[in-house]
């Protein structure tokens, strides 16, 4: 079983993969092939949308990245993790925490929830 954080770690590389084939291939991976993400802006019901959020994200944020900032807590298959958001090298912008349902190792869904968001958004 592979460790909680691997896993959260391995979620947020996607979101931070700026090439689009590669990007393709980790959601491969990481996720179940009928799988599904939710927050409270966007939503997807497999890995193609969840490839075109991701893709949508990099478009109207350049140069931003997610970092981990809590390590991941699993029990059975149920994953939590909290997360920033914003320009590389700087304290993130918008912080959240996202809760997933595992198949195995293997992502099924996210429920994501906004824990900060700046002002102006």
């Amino acid at each position: 079983m592979t460790d909680a954080t691997a896993i959260a770690e391995r979620y947020i590389a996607i979101w931070n993969e700026t090439d689009s084939e590669r990007r393709r291939a980790l959601i491969a991976e990481a996720w179940t092939e009928s799988c599904s993400y939710i927050d409270p802006l966007m939503r997807a019901g497999d890995r193609e949308q969840i490839h075109a959020l991701v893709t949508a994200a990099h478009e109207r944020f350049p140069g931003f990245r997610f970092t981990l900032i809590t390590d991941g807590d699993r029990h059975g298959d149920n994953l939590r993790f909290s997360w920033g958001f914003g320009p590389a090298d700087a304290e993130p912008l918008i912080k959240g925490t996202d809760f997933a349902i595992l198949e195995g190792d293997r992502l099924k869904s996210v429920h994501g929830f906004i824990d900060q968001l700046p002002v102006a958004a």
